[in-house]
């Protein structure tokens, strides 16, 4: 099973949730490829069995431009996929991962869970997203 983790980090936090999927993922005997948002390829992402996203939460709980810039891009292209998602977040509650959640499940792609973190990731956070991967 091939896993494609495609993430956007502006502080670090994102990024430490993408290489914990990494690790969770090559743990559970999986093909792993990581790469960031504004270098990702699309036709590669499009051809794993499951696609992991990540991204910060941007101005008024919104994705990051370049990964949002990358999701559009393939967006009406996820339909019957797998797909998980997780990122941070510093204000509010998050809402950013629910409507990220909406749009997913909306063109018609299984949500397979989505793990969000407040600032710096916690060790349960990790741990989540490590699952996330493995699944």
């Amino acid at each position: 099973m091939k896993v494609a983790i495609v993430y956007a980090s502006t502080t670090g936090n994102t990024e430490m949730l993408a290489n914990a999927a990494a690790e969770g993922a090559k743990a559970a005997g999986r093909e792993v490829s990581i790469t960031t948002a504004d270098s990702a390829d699309s036709a590669e992402t499009l051809s794993a069995d499951l696609i992991l996203l990540g991204s910060p939460a941007m101005g008024a709980e919104q994705l990051e431009d370049s990964m949002e810039t990358f999701f559009s891009g393939i967006e009406g292209s996820l339909n019957g996929k797998k797909v998980g998602l997780f990122g941070s977040y510093d204000w509010g509650d998050g809402q950013w991962i629910s409507d990220w959640s909406d749009r997913v499940s909306g063109v018609g792609a299984t949500l397979v869970g989505s793990v969000k973190a407040h600032l710096t990731p916690e060790d349960a956070d990790l741990e989540a997203v490590k699952k996330l991967a493995g699944e």
